[in-house]
């Protein structure tokens, strides 16, 4: 049985660097950012950009599961909507393969501090702040299950997935 670990969230509440943790954390296991496969400058959203990024994952997320030398493969990006989520997971080979589908979550306080910083490290630009916040309520009329990680270090997060998926 393979264990196919979804993560979403909001830009700046953490996905990459839980997900990095549970890869150290996990055996056997590969991680997928989304974000490395729509990696362009200019970063340009058309129709013909989204089913492109979405067939590199679900390519890439079917040789993940196919391949003996992986057990555990966690897949992070930015999945605010439902439809998103489930068109790639329509498009997995799950034959044998145990979804743990999750959203990290946090304040609008604590989204604001943590791009704000982004921002001023040149990490982000300014007007991701007000994307990322229009967002977040979606998170909760997600079919996932949430990780609230306002007072957690990424650790702490990674443990709690970890927790719930029964993983540990």
């Amino acid at each position: 049985m393979k264990h196919l670990y979804f993560i979403g969230g909001p830009m700046g509440v953490g996905k990459t660097t839980v997900s990095q943790i549970l890869k150290k954390r996990l055996p056997k296991a590969v991680m997928l950012d989304g974000d490395w496969c729509w990696d362009a400058d200019p970063f340009v959203v058309t129709d013909e950009t989204k089913k492109m990024v979405i067939e590199n994952i679900v390519f890439l997320l079917n040789q993940f599961i196919h391949s003996s030398a992986y057990e555990h493969i966690i897949f992070c990006w930015v999945m605010h909507q439902q439809e998103i989520i489930t068109d790639i997971l329509s498009r997995l080979d799950r034959k044998d393969v145990e979804l743990h589908n999750f959203s990290l979550i946090c304040s609008q306080e604590n989204l604001a501090i943590r791009l704000g910083k982004d921002v001023v490290d040149g990490v982000r630009e300014e007007s991701v702040i007000v994307r990322a916040m229009a967002r977040l309520p979606l998170y909760d009329k997600l079919f996932t299950m949430k990780v609230n990680t306002d007072g957690m270090t990424a650790e702490d997060a990674a443990e709690r997935i970890l927790l719930m998926s029964g993983t540990l």
